[in-house]
């Protein structure tokens, strides 16, 4: 049964869930303060990679999800931004399977890691463009008949709602228990990197794109803001550095802050009228399909 619903929230979770309701005949409009490419998944370097984002079971299943639908949009829709890159996460010690690998369709140890590390995980992942995924999704949303509208909302709207709103809901969901955890970003000329590279423990992270490259990280909990530190940005240059030898000479292009939306766990329920999904950390690009198909289950139940 067709039904109107409001989603509040443009960011990929929001702009995810808008397309898969309307797929399922639902009348939708997204509403937010923030339109999408003035959203935290803007800055998001975007590789799919379980982060910050609990509770592990139901992140596995959503990160799955998402997975085989970035694979076959990256092999059926050149322009939605979407690529499966292979890369590597580097280890500086003997290390069981990560707890998502059953995410995963492979994962394969490896010893050719730069010095300083001792082994790694090697494995092909999707890497979204944020801008041109965004501006992909924002289209769906409108080529399916739905609409975007900025709006900033005092308290969620009635009727069905679909509360996507990230740190928003701290007001909205009067939800104290979401932080913001700072991410500062580089964004260097591409010059060439065809492979992704991770190191958890900074997190430090090399995310090559068509036109750029994206260097992080930072993970500040409980900092709210989004202004660039230069000093911020030389140490995360510097360790870098360390995995891609070849950015120390690579000309730097901007420099961005997003906030990821942390919680103790991601809150995916329905209560009423109102369906919360919210709080998905640093893994809001790697579980938005995911939680966007289970976002469908509850309203129609």
């Amino acid at each position: 049964m067709s039904q109107r619903v409001i989603v509040v929230g443009a960011g990929v979770v929001g702009l995810t869930c808008a397309v898969r309701l309307l797929e399922a005949g639902h009348r939708v409009d997204v509403v937010a303060r923030d339109l999408p490419r003035e959203t935290t998944s803007a800055v998001a370097a975007a590789l799919w990679y379980p982060y910050r984002a609990l509770p592990r079971e139901r992140v596995v299943s959503w990160s799955r999800t998402s997975y085989a639908v970035f694979d076959a949009l990256a092999d059926t829709d050149p322009e939605c931004g979407v690529r499966m890159m292979r890369g590597t996460e580097v280890l500086r010690g003997p290390q069981t399977d990560p707890w998502w690998n059953a995410a995963l369709p492979e994962l394969e140890a490896t010893r050719d890691v730069p010095d300083g590390w001792s082994s790694g995980w090697s494995f092909t992942t999707p890497v979204a463009d944020m801008h041109v995924y965004l501006d992909w999704l924002a289209g769906r949303v409108t080529e399916l008949g739905g609409t975007i509208t900025r709006l900033n909302l005092g308290a969620l709207p009635g009727g069905l709602v679909v509360n996507c709103s990230g740190l928003g809901a701290r007001l909205l969901g009067a939800d104290r228990t979401v932080v913001p955890v700072r991410g500062q970003v580089v964004y260097v000329e591409q010059f060439g990197l065809d492979r992704w590279w991770l190191d958890n423990s900074g997190p430090t992270y090399v995310v090559p794109r068509a036109h750029d490259i994206v260097v992080g990280g930072t993970d500040v909990e409980g900092e709210w803001s989004r202004t660039p530190l230069p000093e911020v940005a030389e140490d995360i240059l510097t360790r870098a550095a360390r995995l891609v030898p070849e950015l120390r000479g690579a000309r730097v292009l901007r420099h961005k802050v997003g906030l990821r939306p942390v919680r103790p766990a991601v809150r995916l329920e329905r209560v009423g009228d109102v369906v919360h999904c919210y709080g998905h950390g640093g893994a809001g690009v790697t579980m938005s399909w995911g939680v966007a198909d289970e976002v469908v289950t509850l309203l129609d139940r």
